[in-house]
């Protein structure tokens, strides 16, 4: 969207008013006894106060009126979205899901919020440790609702249809190849522009990291500078007829009624934002002698758990980049995994399955469950010669990796209609090159 401004860094102390309303901004302290404007202070904290300053995560919002102005909360449908992880029995099989239906815009109108449907996940928003993977299919924009989500952070990545988010930080606009974060706590309205699709990885009890580059030394990988967060922009607007705010609370949704845009923060300050990164800005390191490195050389975003070394969630990408590894087998090794990968496809085709694997599908291989590349794809690589090559052009795929194991949802299995059932048999041709008699080449 023309004109829309951001700032950037990652984590950074941010400060930003609306240019509307020069000097909203209290100067040298967060709630004075009356704020510029007669607008009221309020703080969001997305860690507990007494967190260490590294992990501390908070801002101040200066707002026309306060959040806490609203009817009181009632259930409402939840629709395909659940944390219900026993719905149906567990599935240790290899799935694969063709691209999931976007509705018809000329058959039912369909918001985001509407429009989420869980696809699998584990663990507990009451407990704050756990995970949810979600798909978003919608056609219209959201009218007088927003969504706030008090169980976690939701990662989306948007694969057809460019979404623009009004926060109440400001407005973002998230293309497909571009990826967002709205924290937990944080109240936004999705706005679209025809049939819309994308993925979410929604995390409990955690936020998203930039990962430790460790002796990969200062630079690399998603660097902090390409990341984008909105600046302050609010309305003065009243709602007669009621704007709804709905409520994603210990799993289940709920709203309430305020007559007035909750978009009213004329300026605010903080490290607590909402942010959006392009993949396409990702610096790629990759082997330049021999062997397949390891997914996590491609990881973008962790949510770290309590385990040095282990994610609740980490965000991994496979981006376009050079292949040279010379006497390798250069796709995606055979592999048996301690975590669970759930894989998208934002656009092209996926190196280790040409076929079937399509964008707006999606994988998911459960713990310990055997995986790796079709039958086709080990035949033609691992005759192949050997030159320098690119790799994924024109191609982004990714993987949520979790340590959580998964269950996949009564929608994801049954409901959607959208399981590949014909998916193990893309790894039935594999046949033995077992050779007894083999020995070694003289060099």
């Amino acid at each position: 969207m023309a004109g829309l401004k951001y700032m950037s860094g990652f984590g950074n102390e941010f400060s930003s008013e609306d240019p509307r309303c020069p000097g909203s901004l209290p100067e040298g302290q967060n709630n004075p006894q009356v704020c510029p404007y007669g607008l009221y202070a309020e703080q969001l904290s997305g860690s507990a106060f007494t967190c260490p300053r590294p992990a501390n995560k908070r801002s101040w919002l200066y707002r026309i009126l306060p959040s806490v102005k609203h009817k009181p909360f009632t259930p409402l449908p939840c629709g395909n979205l659940t944390e219900n992880w026993n719905e149906v029995e567990p599935d240790p099989n290899q799935l694969r899901w063709l691209p999931f239906t976007i509705p018809k815009s000329s058959e039912k109108k369909v918001d985001f919020a509407a429009g989420l449907h869980t696809v699998c996940g584990a663990g507990d928003a009451k407990s704050r440790n756990g995970i949810g993977i979600h798909m978003y299919t919608c056609n219209t924009s959201m009218v007088d609702r927003c969504f706030n989500n008090s169980d976690g952070d939701f990662l989306i990545v948007p694969q057809q249809g460019e979404i623009l988010i009004t926060t109440e930080f400001g407005k973002m606009m998230v293309e497909p190849n571009e990826i967002c974060v709205i924290q937990q706590g944080m109240r936004f309205s999705v706005d679209v522009f025809g049939e819309t699709r994308g993925y979410i990885l929604e995390v409990y009890g955690a936020h998203f990291e930039i990962p430790d580059l460790g002796p990969i030394g200062a630079n690399g990988l998603a660097n902090p500078r390409d990341f984008l967060c909105p600046v302050a922009w609010y309305e003065d607007r009243k709602v007669a007829t009621g704007y709804t705010i709905i409520n994603k609370y210990q799993g289940k949704l709920f709203a309430c009624q305020q007559d007035f845009s909750p978009f009213n923060v004329v300026a605010w300050h903080g490290n607590y934002t909402p942010y959006k990164y392009n993949l396409k800005n990702f610096m790629v390191i990759n082997c330049v002698a021999f062997d397949h490195a390891d997914p996590s050389i491609f990881t973008v975003l962790t949510a770290k758990s309590t385990r040095p070394g282990v994610a609740i969630a980490d965000f991994v990408i496979f981006p376009p980049r050079w292949g040279v590894a010379d006497h390798t087998f250069r796709p995606p090794y055979y592999h048996r995994n301690c975590m669970s990968e759930f894989m998208g496809l934002i656009k092209g085709h996926y190196e280790a399955k040409e076929e079937g694997f399509q964008p707006g599908g999606a994988s998911l291989h459960s713990i310990m469950t055997p995986h790796g590349p079709d039958a086709e794809c080990f035949e033609k690589n691992s005759t192949t010669d050997l030159q320098p090559e690119r790799v994924a052009e024109g191609t982004m795929a990714f993987m949520f990796e979790s340590s959580f194991s998964m269950a996949v949802t009564k929608w994801g299995l049954q409901t959607c209609q959208r399981l590949d059932k014909s998916y193990y048999q893309c790894w039935e041709p594999l046949r033995s090159h077992f050779n007894p008699n083999w020995k070694p080449s003289k060099q």
